[in-house]
């Protein structure tokens, strides 16, 4: 861990975990996610914006299927939580300019007997992805947010205060 409360884990790792999220969501996992929090006021936003006229259930589960690798920035501990498994925070970027910023836990066979994919985050990020944070990709950097949606009030994206040392190391 470089901080004690995330760390970078092998690329093998994360391609086991996303391994495991599409198995879980192929396998009916309850898509579970908070509408409203505190820190995170514009999730229905984003949500009804990509994705107009769809369930939110639905366009998630359809969403966190095409994560990949090159899109994994870190994996944290949860705080609040400390006997849960960890979360793995990913970026992707959606109409070509639009960076959003995905925090996720998925749990195999839950303490209620089904596969839970647990959406912490989904939310634009308050400024653009750079590629340092993320460790396995060349992820491409984009076009600023555009003006209207830089009114809105943005919760700030953690990806921002990354320790130094979990950034990625130079690439040959």
């Amino acid at each position: 861990m470089t901080d004690g409360k995330s760390r970078i884990e092998s690329e093998l790792e994360v391609r086991s975990y996303l391994q495991n999220l599409k198995y879980a969501l192929d396998h009916d996992a309850q898509i579970t996610f908070q509408e409203v929090r505190q820190v995170d006021q514009k999730r229905a936003y984003t949500i009804a914006k990509l994705f107009p006229n769809e369930n939110p259930a639905d366009a998630l589960r359809r969403e966190l299927k095409t994560l990949t690798v090159k899109e994994y920035m870190r994996t944290v501990k949860d705080l609040r939580f400390s006997k849960r498994s960890e979360m793995r925070e990913f970026g992707k970027v959606y109409n070509d300019s639009k960076d959003l910023y995905i925090k996720i836990r998925v749990e195999l066979l839950s303490a209620y007997g089904k596969h839970t994919a647990f959406v912490m985050s989904f939310h634009f990020a308050a400024e653009a992805f750079t590629p340092e944070v993320f460790p396995y990709g060349e992820h491409s950097v984009v076009i600023p947010l555009n003006v209207e949606s830089r009114q809105m009030e943005m919760p700030a994206c953690p990806v921002n205060s990354l320790p130094e040392g979990t950034k990625a190391q130079a690439r040959k």
